[in-house]
């Protein structure tokens, strides 16, 4: 079953895949991923806060939220001489796609909208892709963003429409939906995905892939996140979902966008290497690279060094096709 590009998929289609016997569903991503990717190819990305902190939004599983009692040190819009000099180091640690993001509710058309753009279109001229995430931007912000350099951006549709409400207030899943259309208007990449384990139910996880897989085109790239616990925030206690379910949705994910990269995102760093080996055999086929991701934890280089080498993996830059990343 493919459905790309296709607005006749129902959520009944995603269920009843989502829910077919794992090995089966496995077998199959593993098969639709063999068809447009290369295996043991997986593309490696570096991701920089820079600017921390003092969020508007409400987010409950955020550390970055002003609603929220966490232990997170508040920093203002770093420089872009200083995002340029990260971008460099994660290119030699072998990063290909340069992604940054700022903790604000949306774009404001002032002076650190300017640093921004010069932040992107000095990482550009590394010959780095180039990813942000700011928040909800309008038509002519995007469009500015695009001329300056950025490759993709990322907006998260996060779960399911119906669970959304209980995890987000401040905005609402329309306001994702317009942000995402307003980048793809612009001509830049959707990156887009969910977390998974905040306390929804297996219902909404085949909700938020039904909503990501309806998208036309379908994301470039979509992010399949777990929830990492943060002291301070409501989601702060959510027992750890179940591994299955986190290869079930990188199987579907797979599945119904072919083309896309699946990157394995946050909580990697609390996922036992046996569900990753799962992962990447169901089509998961992009990470992380670095120590942290924004505020939260990411794996050691050298372990997912390890680890590729068990796996027969490598890191391939998206850019360079021949291009070997040593993790």
């Amino acid at each position: 079953m493919s459905a790309e590009k296709s607005t006749l998929l129902s959520r009944d289609d995603v269920a009843e895949l989502y829910r077919r016997p794992l090995l089966d569903l496995v077998f199959e991503a593993a098969r639709m991923h063999r068809a447009h990717h290369d295996p043991h190819q997986i593309q490696c990305s570096t991701l920089i806060s820079i600017k921390t902190g003092a969020c508007p939004e409400d987010c409950s599983y955020c550390s970055q939220s002003a609603h929220h009692q966490t232990d997170l040190e508040r920093e203002a819009l770093l420089s872009p001489a200083k995002v340029v000099a990260a971008a460099r180091q994660a290119q030699q640690n072998g990063a290909d796609r340069f992604c940054m993001g700022a903790a604000w509710r949306n774009i404001k058309n002032n002076q650190d909208f300017e640093q921004v753009l010069a932040m992107v279109k000095q990482v550009k001229e590394l010959g780095l892709e180039t990813c942000g995430t700011f928040g909800m931007l309008d038509e002519q912000q995007a469009k500015r963003l695009r001329t300056a350099g950025l490759d993709y951006y990322n907006h998260n549709l996060d779960t399911s429409p119906e669970y959304y409400g209980e995890v987000i207030t401040t905005r609402t899943y329309e306001d994702r939906l317009r942000t995402i259309q307003h980048v793809r208007d612009a001509g830049m990449k959707v990156c887009c995905g969910g977390i998974l384990g905040m306390g929804e139910s297996e219902d909404d996880r085949i909700g938020l892939l039904h909503q990501l897989a309806i998208q036309n085109p379908a994301p470039e790239s979509v992010p399949i996140n777990t929830l990492v616990p943060v002291a301070g925030t409501p989601l702060a206690e959510v027992p750890p979902i179940d591994w299955d379910q986190v290869v079930r949705a990188v199987a579907v994910a797979r599945i119904l966008m072919p083309h896309s990269m699946v990157r394995l995102s946050a909580g990697r760093a609390a996922m036992a290497e046996s569900t990753q080996a799962l992962c990447f055999l169901a089509g998961a086929n992009s990470i992380f690279l670095g120590d942290q991701l924004l505020t939260t934890p990411n794996r050691k280089q050298n372990a997912d060094a390890a680890l590729f080498q068990r796996l027969g993996l490598e890191g391939i830059a998206t850019n360079s096709p021949t291009a070997v990343v040593e993790v």
